[in-house]
C-alpha cells in the first residue's frame, strides 16, 4: 500500500476527532492546530491501531508531533500487505 493510501485511510479515522474542520497537511500538528488533548490523542491512537493492527507505543507518540510523521510512523510500523 502506497502512503497516499495509507494517509487516506487516516484521514477517515480523524474526520470525528476533528471537531473544527481543520485542513490537514503533512504540517499540521495535533496539539496546535487540532486542538487535541491527550483522552483525544488516545482514542485516536487506538482506531489507527485497530485499522492497521500495529501498535504505536509510547515513546513513538512522544516523538510525532505532525500528521506526516504520524503517516510515516504507521508505514513503518504496518506489516507487509496492510
Amino acid at each position: 500500500m502506497a502512503r497516499s493510501d495509507t494517509d487516506h485511510r487516516i484521514r477517515d479515522l480523524v474526520e470525528p476527532f476533528n471537531k473544527k474542520g481543520v485542513e490537514i497537511t503533512d504540517a499540521t500538528t495535533f496539539a496546535g492546530d487540532l486542538e487535541f488533548d491527550s483522552l483525544t490523542v488516545m482514542d485516536f491512537v487506538a482506531a489507527i491501531e485497530d485499522e492497521f493492527d500495529i501498535i504505536i507505543s509510547m515513546n513513538q507518540q512522544a516523538e510525532i508531533e505532525t500528521w506526516g510523521q504520524l503517516v510515516d510512523a504507521v508505514e513503518a510500523l504496518k506489516p507487509v500487505g496492510n
